[in-house]
């Protein structure tokens, strides 16, 4: 079990809705708002970039009140740059513009020299929780989400594998903004390929980007991830190398 990930939290660190308790982490490489503290570099194979994302790459969805987020994805298979390396793909409520975020996906970590996946959520400004499902990597993943005032549902199902882990938190969220992301923590990502977000819904409606904002990040690789055009409740985030 990796070092970084992998700290087991004390009883009680989650009340799970479902199923028997697995068994819970939190770490120290949070994932956490949006903050732009890189800057672009000039991209060898041409192209408009989006709004800087600093480490943060997808669609985000901007205004007030949101009640729900949710997507799927495939999980792919990565290449290690460095043992730095660490990403996630997640979905989320708030987090770009506020100080809290509400959000479940899966990180890839790279710190032991080859890919570890593990699903998570998080109620930042408390760390991650992570669970201990197995994940692969070609696993499809579902996850949103749901709010009720402030109590949150936040759902994870691996398709592939067949699990489902969701847990509800009373939170006082801001509720203005609504994300599909890919995030680095360390600001270091592995050459993830492509990760297609689909079937992306806000408020139980298909997500064509309205109130939107697409982000790039720039990483310590000498990369940026490219987010792509919206269509149908779809798009892709691509790692190019500069």
């Amino acid at each position: 079990m990796r070092a970084r990930l992998l700290a087991f939290a004390a009883a009680g660190a989650a009340t799970l809705l479902a199923g028997a308790a697995p068994a819970l982490a939190t770490t120290s490489a949070g994932f956490a708002p949006q903050h732009a503290n890189h800057t672009h570099h000039a991209n060898a194979v041409g192209g408009t970039f989006n709004q800087d994302g600093g480490n943060w790459s997808g669609w985000v969805s901007t205004g007030s009140g949101f009640s729900s987020v949710s997507a799927s994805w495939t999980e792919p298979a990565v290449t290690c740059n460095s043992s730095n390396d660490l990403y996630a793909p997640w979905v989320g409520i708030d987090g770009y513009g506020s100080q809290s975020v509400e959000q479940t996906g899966v990180a890839t970590d790279c710190s032991s020299g080859s890919p570890s996946y593990q699903a998570w959520y998080e109620m930042y400004p408390d760390s991650p929780v992570y669970y201990d499902n197995p994940v692969q990597a070609g696993d499809n993943f579902s996850a949103s989400v749901q709010r009720s005032g402030t109590s949150y549902t936040l759902t994870i199902t691996d398709n592939t594998a067949g699990w489902t882990q969701h847990v509800t938190k009373s939170y006082n969220g801001q509720n203005a903004s609504a994300e599909f992301i890919l995030e680095s923590p360390t600001g270091a990502y592995p050459n993830f390929g492509t990760v297609t977000f689909t079937d992306a819904k806000v408020d139980g409606a298909t997500y064509t980007g309205q109130n939107g904002v697409a982000l790039d990040a720039s990483n310590n690789s000498g990369s940026e991830d490219r987010t792509g055009a919206l269509s149908g409740g779809s798009f892709d985030v691509s790692y190019v190398q500069e």
